[in-house]
């Protein structure tokens, strides 16, 4: 079998395979969503294009659209962690068939290339380069910055499976990224003098026009193709034939004797804790969480990036929405590995229900703590803090606890790499985007009717009332549960 025959096999059981797995069902609905999403942010790129190539005619300079290039691609990073796969996670089911690995990898690293997501991109450049074209840019220098920019983009999306390969390793990865983004950002941002900034952008707008920068770009991608080929292939055989280097034995078992007194919810407690302190998988979101809480309390406090009323409300209200975000997506998924057991005792799922909801109310301790510099930096003030207190643990909590219903794709325990179940759907990242920006859409209303106290009294008011009705609504939840328990055993047994 050559290549291209591997190839076409390869993508052919892809796409049979996610059309099969029991997550399709469940995520036809948000799949539609999100295409008419990609449609919207299609006609934006679109625009922005035109907007950008504007200016580029009247001041001359058709290399304009390069000076801004890492903005966009800095956004393009982070909306990767949504929608793109590593290629490890893929190809574990392909490492034991007598097939050539490498080829394998090498497949779905292509199949990364050729994604519409990528290809959405043309809808910036092309309208872009069309209009500087006719502006009196030469044809090679309009066809130079079309490629110069994609290849970027391609650039990137091989540049995110190899940052987010090593993030899942160690999280003091998050550096390399940081680092990178942060060589372009900070001397904008921090610098008082405009002549350093315009340099830096003469200086892009100058590579931009150069045929050199296709071939900057090209050296690039061709590079970071073929670290990702080693090191995708590497860290997933090592996973999988569990060679990574074993963690020292416990030499200290933490008993938290204190929770008994609690009963059964006291039980389910220590597993939420003893999870997060003995799985690779859920220790990895734990600690993620708290490092960008911390990174951003840190940012807004401290410096006056987000000093807009708004953006101050978002942040607030994203640290302590973060970890809620993250975790309860996935809520049933970690506990998918021993349903089966989950179900032998009557009523045992409720409490852990009502453990999980007390354990994620108990740690908004946390960024509560973090957040208290912005306080006395007066960034925020505590009305604002208690608002989005109870809106967290309130409306946020009671919008991502349904998920509960609907879930049923387990997710493994220690594989961060390989895991299957490690990606959302598309039905888990509506309702993040709902939850992440509803409370802000309920802000802005109440801030156009009354005066900003009275806004967050209204907030603090409803979410002490979805907080105190917490043992209805998760009742509610358990009994439709109860419903679909068969239907969601089936979906978790089969994605062990």
């Amino acid at each position: 079998m050559n290549r291209l025959s591997l190839f076409l096999l390869l993508r052919k059981n892809n796409r049979l395979s996610y059309r099969r797995s029991p997550a399709f069902e469940q995520s036809v609905v948000a799949q539609v969503m999100l295409y008419i999403g990609a449609g919207f942010m299609m006609i934006y790129l679109i625009l922005l294009g035109t907007m950008l190539a504007m200016p580029a005619n009247e001041s001359s300079k058709p290399g304009l659209l390069i000076s801004v290039l890492p903005i966009f691609l800095l956004i393009d990073f982070g909306m990767r962690f949504m929608i793109q796969q590593t290629p490890a996670m893929l190809v574990t089911p392909y490492l034991l068939l007598p097939l050539p690995r490498l080829s394998v990898i090498e497949h779905f690293l292509v199949n990364s290339l050729l994604s519409g997501y990528n290809m959405m991109w043309l809808c910036l450049f092309l309208p872009y380069c069309v209009v500087i074209l006719f502006g009196g840019a030469g044809f090679l220098t309009s066809l130079g910055i079309l490629m110069s920019g994609m290849l970027f983009v391609l650039f990137n999306s091989q540049w995110y499976l190899l940052v987010r390969t090593l993030i899942q390793r160690s999280l003091f990865w998050w550096a390399l990224p940081i680092v990178v983004y942060a060589s372009y950002l900070v001397p904008l941002i921090f610098s008082d003098d405009n002549a350093v900034c315009d340099a830096l952008f003469d200086f892009f707008v100058k590579a931009g026009c150069s045929g050199w920068m296709v071939v900057v770009s090209l050296s690039l991608l061709v590079l970071l193709f073929s670290v990702n080929r080693k090191l995708q292939f590497r860290y997933a055989y090592e996973e999988v034939a569990n060679m990574q280097k074993k963690e020292s034995d416990l030499k200290r078992v933490f008993k938290f004797s204190f929770l008994e007194r609690f009963g059964q919810i006291g039980e389910y407690l220590k597993l939420e804790i003893k999870s997060i302190m003995r799985n690779k998988a859920i220790r990895s979101r734990f600690m993620g969480s708290l490092t960008t809480i911390v990174l951003f309390s840190g940012i807004v406090a401290y410096t006056n990036v987000y000093d807009s009323f708004m953006m101050r409300n978002f942040w607030c209200y994203y640290c302590f929405a973060l970890y809620g975000m993250t975790t309860l997506v996935k809520i049933m998924a970690p506990e998918g590995n021993y349903m089966d057991l989950l179900l032998v005792h009557r009523e045992n799922i409720i409490a852990l229900l009502r453990a999980k909801y007390y354990f994620h109310v108990a740690i908004l301790i946390v960024p509560l703590l973090i957040l208290t510099p912005a306080v006395i930096e007066g960034k925020f003030t505590w009305l604002m803090m208690l608002a989005y207190i109870t809106t967290t643990s309130g409306l946020l909590y009671c919008m991502l606890f349904q998920l509960a219903v609907y879930n049923k794709q387990t997710i493994p325990l220690n594989q961060k790499i390989t895991g299957k179940g490690n990606v959302e759907n598309g039905l888990q990242m509506i309702i993040e985007l709902v939850a992440m920006f509803l409370p802000m859409v309920l802000v802005t209303v109440l801030l156009l009717l009354f005066d900003e106290t009275t806004a967050y009294l209204i907030m603090i008011a409803i979410g002490t009332l979805c907080t105190l009705s917490h043992p209805w609504w998760l009742r509610n939840i358990y009994l439709r549960m109860m419903k679909r328990k068969y239907d969601n055993l089936e979906g978790f047994r089969a994605t062990r």
